[in-house]
């Protein structure tokens, strides 16, 4: 998918604050610090429409991003980070299960996992939870490009077992360094967002 336009919408709290144009929309799960921002920069060919932090823990809202006119991209509050307060992390749970459940342009929950670690408690719970609700997954591993060519596939294969990866969901290994993972990831978001082979530049 060529993408041609790309903007920042709104940080909502709440669902009287999401978009109503009723675009697919593309939820990013993982924990603080997995790289979500740095993935939706690259696949939009923008450096900093979503803003990288150093700060884990730093994203509260659901931030919505347009993408073509075509669908959005919601990044989720990261999960798993300690010094978010018990009652903060309450909030945000509750937020993010109303809209997973509840939010019927969601078409496909990109859960990412640092691919240099074995799949925390928290993110063999997340997956747990999402196929238990019945929400197609797609398994994307961030920061390939921090392992040895060599070593990559067996990585891979930890994260599978570890999670239990269902057969009907997809598992994409991604570097936002190097662009790894990037088409291959459009054609699964296409897919899912009911797009064509035959329209890689929506929105033009």
């Amino acid at each position: 998918m060529k993408v041609t336009k790309s903007e920042f919408i709104i940080s909502a709290v709440s669902p009287s604050q999401y978009p109503e144009d009723a675009l697919p929309e593309i939820a990013l799960a993982g924990r603080s610090n997995v790289g979500k921002s740095s993935l939706i920069n690259r696949m939009i060919n923008r450096k900093n429409l979503a803003r990288t932090s150093s700060t884990p823990g730093k994203t509260q809202q659901l931030n919505y991003y347009r993408i073509n006119d075509a669908l959005y991209f919601v990044d989720f509050p990261g999960y798993g980070y300690a010094k978010v307060s018990k009652t903060q992390r309450a909030l945000f749970g509750q937020m993010m299960e109303k809209y997973l459940l509840e939010r019927e342009e969601l078409k496909l929950v990109m859960q990412m996992i640092d691919m240099r670690h074995p799949p925390t408690k928290d993110d063999i719970m997340m997956y747990e939870w999402l196929k238990h609700h019945g929400l197609p997954v797609c398994v994307v591993t961030t920061k390939m490009d921090k392992i040895p060519k060599t070593r990559r596939a067996k990585h891979a294969k930890v994260i599978r077992d570890a999670i239990g990866l269902h057969p009907e969901d997809s598992f994409v290994s991604f570097s936002s360094e190097e662009g790894l993972g990037k088409d291959e990831l459009w054609a699964v978001i296409s897919r899912y967002a009911g797009f064509s082979e035959e329209q890689p530049s929506v929105g033009e």
